[in-house]
């Protein structure tokens, strides 16, 4: 990994290529974000960027966060992220990224958290099978089925898959096509979808592409 930014998902649109296909993409607002702490294997034992990203005020800070950027003699980041890169060299404290770090066509990873969708059966939650709704169906043909508990534990082992809350949790997507970038307005398209909602915080790394 060579490549990292931090931004916050604008939504959904469409670009047209040459040839006059439709490309779905996802704008982002990447950055600007600036270098706020630089890792090093002789203190920490490894390498690694800290950039943060989104004006502060002093009032949504706390004093340890207050302290770290004053020590840098930075301005307040409301989000910070670290990022293990394999030459952390050309970075310092300090340093602005912007979205022309990337170009068109490269391949990237976008980590984001996924919508909270509430509370949820086993169908939707794990995607599990719907029993036949014909002759006798009734009322459970959405229910998990038997746990196979027997009298012997005579309990629901652990890790069974459930009803329960779903979504809300750390989401990865692997291999998107940068299309367009606006260096002007801090914007990136990226071909698909990403997870979070709009406004949602995305960290955005350059991949490799699967054979």
């Amino acid at each position: 990994m060579q490549k990292c930014i931090v931004g916050k998902k604008i939504g959904m649109t469409q670009l047209f290529d040459e040839k006059g296909k439709v490309i779905p993409v996802t704008v982002v607002e990447a950055g600007p974000c600036v270098v706020t702490q630089k890792k090093t294997t002789e203190n920490d034992g490894y390498e690694a960027v800290q950039i943060g990203f989104g004006d502060a005020t002093e009032k949504s800070l706390n004093k340890p966060l207050k302290g770290h950027f004053k020590k840098a003699d930075l301005p307040l980041k409301r989000h910070l992220r670290e990022f293990r890169l394999d030459d952390c060299s050309t970075l310092n404290v300090g340093d602005i990224i912007k979205p022309d770090v990337f170009e068109v066509g490269d391949v990237v990873d976008v980590c984001g958290t996924s919508k909270g969708k509430g509370y949820a059966g086993t169908i939707k939650r794990y995607n599990g099978q719907v029993q036949k709704k014909t002759h006798g169906g009734g009322p459970v043909h959405r229910h998990a089925g038997s746990m196979g508990a027997c009298s012997t534990p005579s309990r629901v082992m652990k890790g069974k898959k459930l009803p329960g809350h779903m979504g809300v949790e750390r989401v990865t997507i692997q291999n998107l096509n940068v299309v367009k970038i606006d260096a002007e307005h801090n914007l990136i398209a990226l071909k698909g979808a990403i997870p979070g909602p709009k406004g949602g915080i995305v960290y955005i790394t350059d991949g490799v592409k699967n054979a």
